[in-house]
């Protein structure tokens, strides 16, 4: 019988991650290919998608805020492990769905995910055989050279952390002018251009850490290519697809014909 395939959407605050979890999931009904959303974030407000599986189901953070006289970062933390602990109930939810694809939105603090062994527990109680990062690099972060290198480093650093295929994009593609795109996209191909946008810089500390993160980094970044996604028009989508299909599925289309 065929498994669904999990994909977790990673990355900093305020990278898309909920949008891009939605936009999937319209990209899947467009196409015939069934598909869940589950919210992984206890303080998420104003979703844009409406979850099929939700963690604040089971777990408050203003809740735990409340009951255990904690700040935001201080409740996050201590959601981040009872997630893991809830995370049997999770899967029966999930189980309840015959589907080709689980779209998880992970909490908006990467550090949360990656960092806490709570992230790996996650994984390995769903589906640990069938599972794929998807990382979305900040759009705001990435227009300068200094500001993409830190988001690779973040990116490869993840991928060390949680040790399973991982999918890199370019999120929010749409705020970005055709040149400024080409020039980011060319930057994670050509690892020369990316050193040469940096040494265009202004002589600062921060340019040489740059240089020196590039240094230490590159020998890595053909394991990283980047293509952009966007909520208009499912910019990326056919990419994000094409993408898990060839490393699950041996690259065979699963679309219906």
């Amino acid at each position: 019988m065929k498994q669904e395939i999990f994909l977790y959407l990673i990355g900093t605050a305020g990278s898309g991650k909920s949008t891009l979890a939605h936009t999937f999931k319209q990209w899947t009904n467009v196409h015939g290919i069934d598909s869940v959303v589950v919210n992984l974030d206890p303080g998420a407000e104003n979703l844009p998608y409406s979850p099929d599986v939700d963690i604040r189901d089971w777990i408050s953070l203003k809740e735990i805020m409340n009951d255990h006289g904690l700040g935001p970062n201080g409740a996050q933390v201590a959601c981040a492990d009872l997630i893991a602990m809830n995370m049997d109930d999770v899967k029966k939810s999930i189980q309840s769905f015959k589907t080709d694809f689980v779209v998880l939105d992970a909490p908006g603090q990467l550090e949360l995910f990656v960092f806490r062994e709570s992230g790996r527990l996650i994984m390995q109680t769903l589906q640990p055989n069938r599972s794929v990062i998807g990382y979305l690099i900040d759009h705001v972060l990435a227009r300068t050279p200094s500001g993409f290198i830190t988001q690779l480093l973040l990116s490869l650093t993840a991928q060390y952390r949680i040790g399973i295929p991982q999918i890199n994009m370019l999120s929010k593609a749409d705020m970005f002018t055709e040149s400024e795109l080409d020039e980011i996209i060319s930057w994670s191909k050509d690892s020369g251009l990316l050193e040469t946008a940096v040494s265009n810089q202004k002589a600062t500390v921060y340019r040489e850490m740059s240089e020196g993160i590039l240094r230490l980094i590159e020998g890595f970044l053909h394991h990283s290519s980047i293509f952009p996604v966007s909520k208009e028009e499912y910019l990326g989508i056919d990419d994000l697809y094409t993408n898990i299909q060839f490393i699950y599925e041996g690259g065979e289309d699963a679309l219906p014909d």
